[in-house]
């Protein structure tokens, strides 16, 4: 376990400081959201508060006062409830505060290291160091040589000043995501779904843009694209708040048909 991680809970009912006149009650609706802590997109399980409407991440449900990142040796993250002001050590031209592992923009719940002005939303946070999908090891990283196979970058799109941003990294597939580009390939599904539904409309990312055409193309290796989705699908599910592989499976199911 890494320092400063959180265990996860198994409690379905509790009141939270951001909203103690109700309990709220771990729910599984699969559909999207906007969390009421980080102000982020969910998707699936939430703890939720039915009479007003309000929502939770469960990373943003039990958060904790302090915590760190092996990325910021030595440094400790404490817990906010909205941005802090602009710290005199960030290197960056506007009074927003972003991410440093995505790199959008923190509008809620952060985790703020008041020393060197790092942030980091809470789902980011939980990102796993490592993933194995079918034997195949995806590294969390936070500097890499090679473009991400989504923006065709090595930096972050329209970066800030100062965050290069996290990425998976597997170098048996010559594989690169940023953190940041699969946070925009669930916009993009959003976007292209039908209007009148609330699913995620998984079968709208257009993965053989770029992912399909390169990933076929080398040597005829199915099964590396279906390590892709597998890999997409658990971060997604990292990101939104979700805990299970519903995503991952869901998107193996749409490529196999």
């Amino acid at each position: 376990m890494m320092p400063g991680q959180i265990v996860r809970k198994t409690i379905t009912k509790e009141t939270h400081d951001s909203h103690p006149n109700h309990e709220l009650e771990l729910k599984n609706y699969r559909k999207p959201y906007r969390c009421d802590g980080c102000l982020e997109h969910g998707y699936g399980p939430r703890y939720r508060c039915d009479l007003c409407d309000f929502d939770l991440h469960e990373e943003c449900m039990f958060t904790t006062h302090t915590t760190s990142h092996e990325f910021f040796k030595g440094s400790t993250f404490k817990f906010f409830n909205r941005p802090p002001g602009r710290c005199c050590e960030c290197n960056r031209d506007d009074d927003k505060r972003y991410c440093d592992a995505c790199g959008q923009a923190i509008n809620g719940f952060v985790y703020h290291c008041e020393e060197k002005g790092w942030d980091l939303h809470p789902c980011c946070r939980h990102l796993k160091d490592k993933i194995d999908i079918d034997g195949v090891e995806f590294r969390l990283c936070n500097k890499v040589s090679q473009k991400c196979l989504w923006c065709k970058k090595r930096k972050l799109p329209n970066c800030v000043k100062g965050i290069p941003g996290w990425s998976y990294l597997a170098k048996s597939d010559n594989c690169h995501f940023h953190v940041y580009c699969v946070t925009e390939m669930v916009l993009e599904s959003w976007k292209n779904g039908p209007k009148d539904s609330n699913c995620l409309a998984l079968e709208n990312l257009k993965l053989e843009l770029p992912l399909q055409a390169n990933l076929f193309r080398r040597r005829g290796r199915g099964s590396k694209y279906l390590r892709m989705v597998k890999f997409l699908g658990t971060i997604l599910a990292i990101l939104l708040g979700d805990p299970t592989i519903t995503l991952a499976c869901l998107f193996v199911e749409l490529v196999s048909k």
